[in-house]
């Protein structure tokens, strides 16, 4: 009875196993009646030795002849597939997905293969959180990530082996993978001691499979094939970048700050970040991803030290807004020390438009819901004050995005369904214009 509804599971719609199951046995008939046309023509006339006679079953009637050789050749094409599918498919599948049906694989296969093409712009700290939840929804994503990182292991890297920055790719790597807990472990571990102290394992295999490939990008792409991940992981540029800004002073002076991790350490208000050089041009594969994508997700993560080193990137903005995409930034929860201090949702807004204009991005989803919770100081990312501008000029979706455990940051499966509604209520209508909120 089980083998009988394991059969009917496969012969459900949308699993496309239908269709070549019956090309299969339409190849195997044509190919019988080929040998037995070849038979006809190659014996006609003539005596049939005794050895093909036997094999041929002559020695039967006519109709047994046809019933024995459509039997036999029917059970061996069976247990031939049956027992190719155990030997080379089965121990490699079961091996990642013990408690999942054959049934069941296949049908999700197909179900992400169909689903959105999302683009997500970010980090590696913030960016995680989208592509965690995406992965179950859709196989076609795709991870721009900045390359201005310049501290820690990263920092060290790229100063003395003269590589781009690995961490945040490695970061959206292990998110993609299909034992995230894993490989994180394996990716984020540092070594203690020694000459390695202080790098980890991620960056190290990225480097090693840079040096080897000649480039970051195709590393990555190795890496993300080697580690079986969903979906794909680009830098958003190939090209050495540093990160500058101009900071406030509480004085009211000016200054010029190099270097991503040394802005945060300087007390005052960011007033702009810039690249040095200016002219750097986006990765091809970042440029086609975004013309090509159902959703753009910018965000979460730090606004001025990894989403904006994306959107500064040559190419990136002029393909936001060639996109017929819907492209929704996801406000951080939290204020962050040393970049957003103070900021509302407003200011987060304000700031994306002093760097990339107006009319870039179409939906912002903000957190609506601001837990007090007791030795925690917490300061959120509050919403724009009413009246304000802002609330005119784009689509706010608000929701409560706040992880139990750690409220500052986003819950994986909160963000992932407010995304998919922003999609669906959009259904590809990049600047659709809903005035006020949606709760």
């Amino acid at each position: 009875m089980r083998n009988l509804r394991s059969v009917q599971q496969w012969l459900q719609p949308g699993l496309r196993v239908k269709r070549w199951l019956l090309l299969m046995v339409f190849g195997l008939l044509i190919l019988g009646i080929g040998f037995a046309q070849g038979y006809v023509i190659l014996f006609q006339n003539k005596d049939i030795p005794s050895a093909i006679s036997y094999v041929t079953l002559e020695f039967l009637p006519p109709y047994w002849r046809v019933m024995v050789a459509a039997i036999v050749g029917f059970c061996a094409m069976v247990i031939g597939i049956y027992e190719l599918n155990t030997t080379i498919v089965q121990p490699v599948v079961v091996s990642q997905r013990r408690h999942t049906s054959w049934v069941d694989i296949v049908r999700q296969h197909n179900r992400l293969q169909k689903g959105l093409r999302v683009v997500a712009i970010g980090g590696g700290t913030g960016l995680p959180s989208v592509l965690r939840g995406m992965k179950h929804v859709t196989n076609n994503i795709t991870a721009v990530v900045t390359m201005a990182d310049d501290g820690g292991s990263s920092g060290r890297l790229r100063r003395e082996m003269g590589v781009p920055p690995p961490g945040d790719l490695r970061s959206n790597i292990a998110a993609l993978a299909d034992d995230e807990d894993m490989m994180t472990r394996l990716f984020q571990y540092r070594f203690a001691e020694g000459g390695l102290g202080g790098h980890s394992f991620g960056n190290l295999f990225l480097t090693a499979l840079t040096e080897i490939t000649g480039d970051m990008n195709t590393a990555v792409a190795v890496a993300g094939r080697v580690l079986a991940i969903t979906g794909r992981v680009i830098p958003s540029t190939l090209h050495h970048v540093n990160l500058g800004a101009y900071i406030r002073l509480a004085d009211g002076k000016l200054v010029q700050v190099i270097g991503e991790s040394n802005i945060p350490e300087i007390s005052g208000t960011i007033e702009r970040v810039f690249l040095d050089p200016e002219n750097v041009q986006a990765l091809p594969e970042a440029r086609q991803a975004i013309l090509s994508a159902n959703l753009i997700v910018i965000g979460p993560g730090s606004l001025y030290t990894s989403i904006l080193p994306n959107l500064l990137v040559q190419g990136i903005v002029p393909a936001l807004k060639a996109s017929s995409a819907t492209i929704v930034y996801v406000c951080n929860i939290a204020q962050q020390p040393g970049e957003t201090e103070g900021y509302t949702v407003a200011e987060h807004v304000e700031a994306l438009e002093k760097h990339i204009g107006k009319n870039v991005i179409s939906t912002v989803l903000a957190n609506n819901v601001f837990p007090n919770r007791k030795n925690e100081a917490t300061h959120y990312v509050m919403l724009p004050p009413e009246g304000h501008p802002l609330w005119e000029q784009y689509h706010f979706v608000l929701a409560d995005l706040t992880e139990a455990e750690h409220p500052w940051r986003h819950d994986t499966a909160k963000l992932t369904a407010q995304l998919l509604k922003i999609s669906e209520s959009f259904n590809g209508e990049k600047h659709a214009k809903i005035i006020g909120r949606t709760a």
